[in-house]
């Protein structure tokens, strides 16, 4: 069986499901050239437990955990099956690792996970799975983590780490230009995965320019580590440069192992503003 590359996606607001953007054609344009899996495994920013959980339901529901939006964004719904084989292979490899992971039946997709697989798998037609991030996070648990995850790589799951390449929601500008902080961290971080720094990534937090205004709390960071430590081949890198949302969320996007680059040639560059 082909190895299926990893992925990292930014979901930025769930505004994302109504707005694709350049984020949303690319990731449309990816989930047409990838070789069909057998699942898509999500990591997302806003599922974290003490110990790993994996959703084993055979139809997770689609979880509307937000508020505040247009009603449009809670009548969405993303009916993917579940694939209780893949979650149960899941927890073992998790376990041969060292985790204490556990199945949860009831635990259905967060919007993390449903949100940009709307643009990824338009027809939920691929089966999904979401798995926790063990708690407390950091840079070597989160890529110690997708390394553990890489196994299934092989198996014909594709791993998605879904979070924010920035996520400073106290700073969000609807109307206003677009910051310069988040594209600062962006290249700092680009930098670091074209070049296969691992150690870089890992470390950004306490590293990179502008990291704690970007990231304030850090959990729509770490995605981008397990993904990073899930690619069973590393490189090469595609880039997906999706601009940024409400001025300061960064909708980049990098799928590791892979060179997919000739199936975004004609997608337009992206050029800010809420869309993406």
């Amino acid at each position: 069986m082909d190895t299926l590359p990893s992925l990292f996606i930014s979901h930025g607001a769930p505004t994302f499901a109504l707005e694709p953007g350049t984020a949303g054609a690319a990731l449309g344009a990816l989930g047409r050239a990838l070789p069909r899996p057998v699942a898509v495994l999500v990591v997302s920013a806003h599922w974290i437990t003490d110990s790993p959980r994996v959703t084993t339901g055979h139809r997770p529901e689609t979880i509307h955990d937000f508020g505040g939006f247009d009603s449009a964004l809670y009548e969405l719904e993303y009916p993917a099956a579940g694939h209780p084989a893949v979650a149960a292979r899941t927890i073992e490899v998790l376990r041969e690792a060292g985790w204490q992971a556990e199945g949860d039946e009831q635990r259905g997709l967060d919007h993390g996970a449903w949100v940009p697989l709307l643009h990824l798998y338009p027809e939920a037609d691929v089966p999904v799975i979401q798995v926790s991030l063990p708690s407390p996070p950091d840079g070597d648990t989160a890529f110690t983590f997708g390394k553990a995850l890489a196994t299934l790589s092989g198996e014909g799951v594709l791993v998605v780490g879904s979070g924010s390449l920035t996520h400073n929601l106290y700073d969000l500008r609807p109307d206003g230009p677009d910051a310069v902080y988040p594209t600062v961290f962006a290249a700092w971080i680009h930098q670091a995965v074209v070049t296969g720094d691992r150690e870089r990534l890992r470390e950004a937090l306490d590293r990179a320019p502008y990291a704690n205004r970007n990231h304030p709390t850090p959990e729509h960071y770490w995605p981008l580590v397990v993904a990073a430590g899930a690619a069973a081949n590393p490189e090469p890198v595609t880039t997906i440069r999706g601009g940024l949302t409400y001025g300061v969320l960064a909708m980049d996007a990098f799928l590791f192992g892979r060179n997919l680059e000739a199936v975004l040639a004609d997608i337009p560059p992206a050029s800010g503003g809420q869309a993406g």
